[in-house]
């Protein structure tokens, strides 16, 4: 049997690319003998800048739209005012507990299909209740100074590696930027002998 191989994620619950990436990245994992080393990002790490974002904002959502679309997925963006770190403290515990996968999909199913501010305490207890994830556990990670410590190291380990936006993909030496990037990282796994089948 073939030797698993590390795929590191840099993602951030506040970039509709990583709610695209959230709908395909797991079929990786599915396929291939490959471990998923997530590193949540919180804040504006990973993505533009606020004044960017601005001036690109009607651009992502029309691009955003027709990969949705694409996919057979709603896209219902949340409040501009979102702030992901949370969701990114969360992800850590839910990992720990082994519902991380389910914590993922269903939280950005909530902010970009739903369009819900993930921010918001209310919305993170429902989503954690439908994947299992007691809410003491998740009020823990929102009080660990450890777990905001996870994230803005995150971060800092990323931009070391040359990581600029997300979601971001690294497979060894190898950097695969983007959610349609997928089918490289798929390609790669397959050249190192990796499929499942």
């Amino acid at each position: 049997m073939a030797t698993p191989v590390d795929v590191t994620v840099y993602f951030n619950f506040r970039s509709p690319y990583c709610y695209l990436a959230s709908k395909t990245m797991f079929d990786l994992f599915d396929r291939f003998h490959a471990r998923l080393v997530f590193k949540p990002l919180g804040g504006w790490d990973g993505r533009s800048a606020p004044d960017r974002v601005k001036r690109k904002i009607t651009m992502v959502r029309q691009d955003v739209g027709r990969f949705a679309r694409r996919l057979g997925i709603a896209f219902n963006p949340p409040p501009v005012t979102t702030d992901p770190t949370r969701a990114g403290l969360i992800s850590l515990r839910a990992e720990a507990l082994g519902c991380l996968r389910s914590y993922i999909v269903e939280t950005m199913r909530a902010e970009w299909a739903e369009g819900q501010d993930i921010g918001d305490l209310d919305v993170l207890r429902a989503v954690c209740g439908r994947v299992g994830l007691p809410w003491e556990a998740a009020e823990a990670a929102l009080a660990d100074p450890q777990a905001a410590a996870t994230l803005e190291r995150n971060w800092h380990e990323a931009e070391a590696r040359g990581v600029f936006g997300v979601p971001t993909f690294i497979v060894g030496e190898d950097i695969f930027w983007g959610q349609d990037r997928l089918d490289f990282v798929a390609e790669h796994l397959r050249d190192l002998r990796l499929a499942r089948l």
